[in-house]
């Protein structure tokens, strides 16, 4: 199995779409704290189901379960928190979280792709969120679009 993940932060929505259709994506889940916000662009909650629906024949989910406490995403975009803690503290909020039990395997059969702001994985919680779930389910690649 394979877990997609891609973050809209510098892609048009030509390059966004485009490369979620291009890779058969089925269905996007959301992993964003906040996703209805005006610098989300064509990426906010109501408009991005439409244009997933519309453009890639892609549902929607938003998985609040997988987004980062307000806390530790302002304590990292401060600086009081470095990427190092924020890694490990954001392990910890998933295990806190029981993402292990609430999230099914089965549910990611389909072409699943993780959604986040940041224009790559590097310093990103979708793809700690990614590497997670793909140590829980083993059998599990990880694409960065």
């Amino acid at each position: 199995m394979e877990i997609y993940t891609i973050g809209f932060g510098k892609k048009t929505a030509e390059g966004f779409f485009g490369a979620l259709r291009g890779s058969g994506i089925e269905r996007l889940v959301d992993v964003r704290l906040n996703n209805v916000s005006q610098l989300a662009g064509f990426t906010k909650r109501d408009d991005l189901a439409f244009f997933l629906r519309e453009l890639c024949q892609a549902e929607y989910h938003h998985e609040p379960l997988l987004a980062p406490s307000k806390e530790l995403l302002d304590g990292y975009r401060s600086g009081k928190v470095d990427w190092s803690a924020y890694e490990q503290q954001y392990r910890s909020l998933l295990v806190q979280r029981r993402v292990s039990e609430a999230l099914r395997r089965e549910a990611f059969l389909v072409k699943t792709v993780l959604l986040c702001s940041e224009p790559t994985a590097e310093r990103c919680h979708r793809r700690l969120a990614a590497e997670y779930l793909a140590e829980l389910w083993g059998d599990t690649s990880i694409v960065h679009l």
